[in-house]
C-alpha cells in the first residue's frame, strides 16, 4: 500500500498571523467545522498561551470537533504547555506542538541562550508535554538555517523523550527544494532513532517555493506530514497552500504514490469561507481555487476542451467543489428550505431566534437580487453573527449623494454601545464621505491601508464584498462587509474594522 500523507492545517494559527486576519471564536469554529468536513487529519486550532481569546477558541473547537486531531502550539516552557493541555482537555484526539529556535542567529540574537541551554529546554518541554498526551510534536524553529550537527543532537534527544512528530521548519522561506529535501534526508539518516517519529515539513513562501519545498521534503526527505493553510494564508508571503499540495499529490499519483484522506469536494467551499471571514481575497489566477483556475480564453484551448476535456484540463472543476456555486434559493423559498441549506453548508446557528433572524435577512436580500447563491448565504450569516456579538458599533442605515461637479455627501446611522448615532460628512467620493462621516463621531485616528471590492458571485446583481484594512498604534485589522450596494458594504466594512481596533485583546504571534 502507498504511504499515508498526513495533512496538518494551521490556518487558525499560522494563517491568522497575516496582518489583519484575526478571527473571532465563532469564525474559528466555522472554519474548524469546514476543515473537519474536508477530513483534515490535524487542525492546529491556535496558540493557547497567546491570549484568552485563543485559549477559549481552542477549548471550544476541542469540544466540538470529533474526526480530526486538535493541536495547540506552545513555546518550550511549562506554562505554555500546561495552558495548551488545559485548552485541549475535551478533545477526543489531542496534540501538543512545542517549539524552540535552533539556528545560531535565533539562539544568539533572539533567545540569548547557548546551544546547550536550548537543548536542555527542548528536552524538558517534550518530557513535560508527555504528561498530558502521547501525541507530542516538536519543531526546531528556523530549522533550515540551523547547524546540522546541533540539529541532530536536539532531534535525537526529543525523540528519545517521546516526541512522536518532528517538524522541520523553514521559518523564513529561505529553503530551495533540492537542498531542503536533502537536508531532511540527511537528518533522518544521521539520527539513530529517526524511525520512531513521523517527520513533517512546514514551509513559508517568501521565495515562492513553499509548495515545492514541502513536496521535496516528502519525496527526497521522507516526510509524511505537510503543514499548510487554506489559500496559503499566512504572514509575509504566506504558507504552503493546502489546496495545491492536495491536488498535486492526487493529480500526480503516478509520481507521489501517497494516500490522502482529504475530501477534495470541500476545497473550494473552504477557500471561500476563509477568504470571506479574513477579508483576504483569492487572486483570480491562484491554482485550484482562483476564479480563473479552470477558465480557458484561448480559442485553441476552448476547441481542445470541447473535443476532449483532458487536452487542457488535468483536474475537474467540479471535483474540487466549484459546482457549489449553484443557485440554491429564491424569494419564494421557505424557512425549512433555508434551514436545510444552512445545514448542508455546515452552518449551525445556536437558536431558533438566530435562524429566524438570518431567514429575515435572506428574505430581504431575495427581494433585492433574484438569485441567491451559497456565497450569499455565508455572507448574510456572517452579518448575523456580527449583529449578535458584543461589538461596539453596528450599522443601521445610510443615505448618500454623488454627482459630477458636486462634492459627495453621506449621512450614516449606526449604533455605538447600543445608542443610535447619526453623522454626516463629505469626501472625494461616496466611500470617503462615509468614512469621514463615521470618523466625525468615532475619531478613530486610524490609517486606511487597504480598500478592496470583490463580487461575491457573478452578474450585476451580485453582492459586493468590501475589505478595509486599518492600522493604528502598530495594530493592523481587517474589516469585511457585504451588500448588493457596495457603498453600504463599505460602511459595514469600516465599522467592522473599527470594532476590531476597539478590541483590547493582545496576543503573541510566534513564528515556526
Amino acid at each position: 500500500m502507498a504511504d499515508k500523507l498526513i495533512i496538518f492545517d494551521t490556518t487558525l494559527r499560522d494563517g491568522e498571523q497575516s496582518p489583519g486576519a484575526s478571527m473571532t471564536k465563532d469564525e474559528k469554529i466555522r472554519i474548524a467545522k469546514q476543515l473537519e468536513r474536508m477530513k483534515v487529519d490535524v487542525i492546529e486550532a491556535g496558540f493557547a498561551a497567546a491570549s484568552p481569546g485563543d485559549f477559549e477558541s481552542i477549548k471550544a473547537i476541542a469540544s466540538i470537533i470529533k474526526d480530526s486531531t486538535i493541536c495547540s502550539l506552545s513555546r518550550a516552557n511549562d506554562r505554555d504547555i500546561a495552558r495548551a493541555a488545559e485548552a485541549l482537555q475535551a478533545a477526543q484526539r489531542k496534540r501538543i506542538h512545542t517549539f524552540i529556535a535552533t539556528s545560531p542567529l535565533h539562539m544568539e540574537k533572539k533567545l540569548r541562550m547557548t546551544p546547550d541551554q536550548v537543548l536542555e529546554q527542548a528536552i524538558q518541554a517534550v518530557r513535560y508535554a508527555r504528561n498530558f498526551t502521547d501525541d507530542v510534536e516538536f519543531s526546531p524553529e528556523d530549522g533550515s538555517r540551523s547547524d546540522m550537527d546541533f540539529l541532530c543532537r536536539v532531534l535525537e534527544a526529543v525523540i528519545k523523550e517521546g516526541a512522536t512528530t518532528i517538524n522541520f521548519a523553514d521559518t523564513v522561506g529561505y529553503a530551495v527544494p533540492e537542498l531542503y529535501g536533502n537536508m531532511l534526508k540527511s537528518l533522518r539518516e544521521r539520527i539513530p532513532n529517526s524511525d520512531k517519529a513521523i517527520w513533517s515539513v512546514h514551509c513559508h513562501n517568501d521565495l515562492g517555493m513553499a509548495v515545492a519545498n514541502s513536496l521535496a521534503g516528502v519525496m527526497i526527505g521522507g516526510a509524511r506530514q505537510i503543514e499548510c493553510t487554506i489559500n496559503g494564508l499566512g504572514e509575509r508571503a504566506g504558507n504552503t497552500a493546502l489546496e495545491e499540495i492536495v491536488m498535486a499529490v492526487r493529480t500526480r499519483k503516478d509520481y507521489f504514490d501517497l494516500q490522502l484522506g482529504i475530501d477534495i469536494s470541500q476545497i473550494v467551499p473552504a477557500s471561500k469561507l476563509v477568504s470571506q471571514i479574513t477579508g483576504f481575497a483569492v487572486q483570480p489566477n491562484k491554482a485550484v481555487v482562483g476564479a480563473n483556475a479552470f477558465a480557458h480564453a484561448s480559442g485553441i484551448h476552448q476547441d481542445g476542451i470541447l473535443k476532449a476535456r483532458d487536452t487542457y484540463e488535468i483536474m475537474r472543476a467540479e471535483d474540487v467543489g466549484w459546482t457549489a456555486n449553484k443557485l440554491v434559493l429564491g424569494k419564494l423559498s421557505g424557512r425549512n428550505a433555508f434551514k436545510q441549506r444552512l445545514e448542508e453548508l455546515g452552518i449551525e446557528l445556536e437558536s431558533e431566534t438566530e435562524v429566524n433572524a438570518a431567514f429575515a435577512r435572506f428574505k430581504e436580500l431575495a427581494d433585492r437580487k433574484a438569485e441567491i447563491f451559497d456565497e450569499d448565504i455565508l455572507a448574510l450569516v456572517s452579518d448575523e453573527e456580527h449583529a449578535h456579538n458584543n461589538d461596539a458599533f453596528h450599522y443601521v442605515s445610510l443615505s448618500q449623494r454623488s454627482e459630477t461637479g458636486e462634492l459627495p455627501f453621506a449621512k450614516v446611522v449606526f449604533t455605538s454601545e447600543g445608542r443610535e448615532v447619526t453623522c454626516e460628512g463629505n469626501g472625494n467620493g461616496p466611500v470617503d464621505a462615509i468614512v469621514n462621516a463615521i470618523d466625525s463621531k468615532v475619531q478613530s485616528g486610524a490609517e486606511l491601508l487597504l480598500f478592496s471590492v470583490n463580487a461575491i458571485t457573478t452578474g450585476t446583481q451580485s453582492q459586493g464584498e468590501v475589505t478595509m484594512r486599518l492600522s493604528k498604534a502598530g495594530r493592523i485589522v481587517n474589516g469585511v462587509g457585504a451588500d448588493p450596494d457596495i457603498v453600504v458594504a463599505s460602511a459595514k466594512a469600516y465599522l467592522s474594522a473599527l470594532n476590531k481596533l476597539q478590541s483590547k485583546t493582545e496576543k503573541l504571534n510566534p513564528q515556526i
